[in-house]
């Protein structure tokens, strides 16, 4: 049995596929073809139109042949010589059974019966075609076979709770929240003078917060003169002590003492003229230069993209910032997979001045991580972390829990799988409606989960306590993340499942006649 193979993103394309919603696919693709190529010749095509004049060829030759396109269905071709099989990620908890647009092409259940068989990720996308195509519609689970590719990153970077220093290097740009200067007051104009008609009053805060601040900007102060900084250190050291003042202290101090101070603080140089009478547009890290960055502690990591809003990345960062607010030794590492950094950069660094001032740190990484720098990556990570809506697989998190690294993630839609309180701190959700996500009419048609925000904020208290306190209880919990991974995506049980399913009778007889069910009727 020959197997052509097809993605819309490949290895030339996927450096600047970067946030596209087939990006997943190519991996899949990479990944399926080794136990694919361990039952039969394999050949990757670069465009569908490839696909007839090679499956012809091979039949002159007395070969049989399947396709396998790694493509929603909506983008699978119904008009193929060459038999086929769909390979589906699907997260939610029905499929497309209508089309709109004048398209029927939308219709899932069209497609995948005239296929007549398919290959999914995950049981939940296994048990949402069912619903709709029948109990006895032929549908294999087949996960990504990858456990097997981190054993170097196993062997190299063993499992630590506490990382005593990584450094991370990617070639775009690094956004840090420690150097950044944040403050709140950043998000509005600069206002040149206080007025005591119109200086409003605070509600009152307790002295233990204003230690927890004033120890935070004191840290800021003394880092500003040890470390490198974007700003000069003198600027920062001002930024910090202003900041320390308006959020400590300012509150205290009598009105007329208070605008005295503020005029002092923001210095003689700056004047109503100097202030531009609109904001100007934010200027952009430099993406074109190799960069790095050292991280240490607790250190917990999550890999999406930002634009897609099941990712639920605004929660993801809020709840690790007010859990480990007052913890210096915590990051959170986020790397972007997204080539345009203009989409999210603003909005990334207001809601991290909203947050502000926190002790913990958020490290974002955007660009292209070659694969020895993802290693380092892996190799940094104490817990990987997912605040997902739902999930067609999760492959980031499948390759963290492959090299040992227990998670925090929900236990709904795929990672249902493989995630349990013995490899994760578990999210708790609840279900809520929502669209298809290629769904023009914008109607009510499915569901995913909503991840409860105070159960993620407890998972990172009781993560960054395990590592800090329970060593033991951690490499546990990592053992079983590997093992569970070994059993779950190993190369030999998915060979095995892949087999049976290509043998099995169902609508034919036998692997010589797979290629029968293309030509099933709707």
């Amino acid at each position: 049995m020959n197997f052509i193979l097809y993605s819309d993103v490949n290895d030339h394309s996927i450096s600047q596929s970067l946030g596209r919603p087939e990006y997943s696919y190519y991996f899949v693709l990479k990944a399926y073809r080794p136990v694919l190529e361990s039952l039969g010749p394999v050949h990757v095509v670069s465009s569908v139109a490839e696909v007839d004049p090679l499956y012809q060829t091979l039949r002159q030759a007395g070969q049989d042949c399947l396709f396998l396109s790694f493509s929603p269905p909506h983008k699978t071709p119904l008009d193929l010589l060459c038999p086929m099989v769909c390979v589906v990620a699907w997260e939610f908890d029905s499929i497309p059974a209508e089309h709109w647009d004048d398209d029927p092409r939308h219709d899932w259940s069209r497609t995948l019966a005239r296929h007549g068989r398919v290959i999914t990720l995950s049981s939940h996308t296994a048990e949402a075609i069912r619903r709709t195509l029948g109990e006895d519609f032929p549908v294999l689970v087949l996960p990504t076979p990858l456990w097997e590719r981190f054993a170097a990153v196993r062997e190299q970077h063993p499992s630590r709770p506490i990382n005593p220093g990584t450094t991370l290097q990617i070639k775009g740009c690094i956004i840090d929240s420690r150097p950044l200067g944040l403050s709140a007051d950043g998000l509005i104009a600069p206002i040149l003078g206080e007025s005591p008609a119109l200086a409003s009053k605070p509600q009152p805060l307790t002295w233990r917060r204003r230690a927890s601040i004033s120890r935070h900007y004191l840290r800021e102060a003394i880092r500003v003169f040890t470390g490198e900084a974007e700003q000069g250190p003198v600027w920062l050291f001002k930024h910090n002590l202003l900041s320390w003042y308006r959020e400590a202290v300012r509150d205290l101090i009598p009105v007329p003492v208070r605008v005295a101070v503020s005029r002092i603080l923001r210095g003689p140089s700056l004047t109503v003229e100097a202030v531009p009478s609109e904001h100007p547009q934010a200027v952009l890290p430099d993406t074109r230069q190799v960069v790095e960055t050292q991280v240490s502690g607790v250190v917990y990591v999550s890999v999406f993209n930002p634009d897609d809003g099941r990712k639920n990345w605004h929660q993801l960062i809020t709840a690790f910032c007010w859990a480990l607010r007052d913890v210096e030794d915590a990051t959170l590492v986020l790397k972007m997979t997204q080539n345009d950094l203009s989409t999210y950069y603003v909005e990334l660094l207001t809601l991290l001045s909203q947050l502000s001032p926190f002790s913990c740190r958020v490290v974002v990484m955007h660009g292209y991580l070659e694969d020895e720098q993802f290693a380092r990556l892996y190799g940094a990570a104490s817990f990987y972390v997912n605040a997902s809506r739902c999930e067609g697989l999760c492959l980031p998190l499948m390759e963290f829990m492959s090299c040992a690294r227990p998670a925090i993630a929900p236990d709904h839609t795929a990672m249902r799988d493989y995630i349990d309180t013995e490899v994760a701190f578990i999210v708790k959700s609840s279900r809520e409606p929502t669209i298809w996500p290629e769904d023009s009419r914008i109607l009510y048609r499915t569901l995913r989960h909503r991840p409860d925000w105070g159960s993620l904020k407890l998972a990172y208290e009781q993560s960054y306590a395990m590592a800090k306190h329970q060593p033991q209880a951690y490499q546990a919990m990592a053992i079983a993340a590997s093992e569970r991974m070994r059993r779950y995506c190993g190369f030999a049980p998915v060979q095995q499942r892949l087999a049976d399913f290509l043998a099995a009778p169902g609508c034919d007889e036998g692997l010589s006649r797979v290629a029968q069910a293309g030509t099933a009727s709707c």
